[in-house]
């Protein structure tokens, strides 16, 4: 009787069990893969919820609609200068000055949205030591201007060319406009020269890359997988390192004094000019904030997938909600900083250093948000040194 009773309970758990297993089984099978990789935060997490999020039509909008766009209008703003610099020969009145000057910043401001793509053919031909090294080296640009003779690929002619040498050019080669005409007043002047193979060699560097991204571009949307290699995590390094070092370092931290024991005002963008290291900086912060948001070019209406895009697409947890508008916050208080500074960092820095650290700072709180905070939601790696300690 008992061996009856204990085959029967033997039988009874084995058939429980099994229903159990497979109860578990179905209810596992039940549940949307996605919805239960989100509530993970782990490396596996990250990868699989970007299966859902469309890289590859972030990238595009990236190409199409805001790199390749502001290459197009930087190459085609540096033909109108040359245009006005080649008059300069034959007619080198204060109203023709004031012209190039005038064209010399529209590209500048240009360039502003152009300096954080150092990928592909930029990173190559090391585009941007070619454009906006600064300060300039006066003594090697006026032995370059003497001599007649110079090779603008030389990386010690990096700080000789670009938009700060054209700066130098326009503004600082004589104490007052009176002074600066007279070195163009002479036919066919090494002056002039000097300043025509500038700008030669600005158009041709700007035309390389230009031209390069038409056939780069689909190898660039293409590479949308999470490696250290990839587009997105390659651009997602310089947008950063260009936002702590191009932007936060060179144009405030450097010539205020952060990074050595005297302030040192002759390191600020636009130096000679003394009236637009502020607009620079705003275009700036413009250019960063539109693309991190997945604002068009010159079109702001039209809006596309961008990082912003993607860590609300990632804003799973309470870790990582508001990331986004916490870096936009950020962000704008950093451009509200740099409203209330002088028109000119020299003067800025000279009479008030104290407001120019302290609008630093605000921009140092945003390089956090986004080295640290960004990259850890969107899994990549910093793939550049730091040495500032951030």
């Amino acid at each position: 009787m008992l061996k009856n009773v204990a085959f029967c309970l033997t039988l009874f758990i084995i058939a429980f069990s099994c229903s159990s297993e497979d109860d578990q089984s179905e209810e596992v099978n039940s549940i949307d893969p996605t919805e239960s990789l989100i509530s993970k935060n782990t490396t596996q997490n990250n990868e699989s919820v970007t299966i859902s999020f469309n890289r590859e039509e972030m990238l595009a909008f990236w190409a199409d609609s805001i790199i390749v766009p502001s290459y197009k209008k930087l190459t085609a703003d540096l033909a109108i200068l040359r245009e006005q610099i080649i008059e300069l020969n034959e007619n080198a009145t204060q109203e023709k000055l004031s012209v190039i000057r005038e064209k010399w910043l529209l590209a500048y401001k240009t360039w502003q949205h152009v300096e954080m793509f150092n990928v592909g053919k930029a990173e190559e031909i090391y585009f941007l030591s070619h454009m906006n090294v600064y300060p300039v080296n006066e003594d090697r640009i006026t032995t370059n201007i003497n001599l007649g003779e110079y090779d603008l690929e030389n990386p010690n002619n990096y700080a000789t060319q670009g938009f700060p040498a054209l700066d130098f050019m326009l503004y600082g080669i004589g104490i007052n406009d009176d002074e600066i005409l007279e070195k163009y007043q002479v036919v066919d002047s090494n002056h002039y020269k000097y300043l025509i193979d500038l700008i030669d060699k600005m158009i041709s560097k700007s035309t390389i890359v230009y031209e390069d991204w038409q056939t780069f571009r689909d190898e660039f949307v293409a590479s949308s997988e999470n490696t250290a290699t990839s587009s997105i995590n390659k651009l997602s390094n310089d947008f950063i390192y260009y936002f702590e070092k191009g932007l936060r370092a060179n144009k405030f931290g450097i010539p205020a004094g952060v990074f050595s024991v005297n302030k040192l005002p002759n390191k600020v963008e636009g130096y000679y000019s003394r009236s637009f290291s502020k607009v620079l900086a705003l275009e700036s912060l413009d250019a960063v904030k539109n693309f991190f948001v997945g604002n068009a070019f010159e079109n702001e209406s039209l809006i596309g997938k961008s990082f912003q895009a993607y860590l609300s697409h990632l804003n799973t947890d309470a870790n990582n909600v508001g990331l986004g508008d916490d870096i936009l916050s950020k962000l704008a208080l950093a451009v509200e900083k740099v409203n209330e500074l002088s028109d000119s960092f020299v003067t800025q820095i000279n009479n008030d250093n104290t407001a120019m650290l302290i609008t630093y700072d605000s921009i140092q709180a945003v390089v956090v948000l986004l080295k640290v905070d960004m990259l850890q939601t969107l899994n990549i790696n910093v793939d550049y040194a730091d040495a500032d300690g951030d």
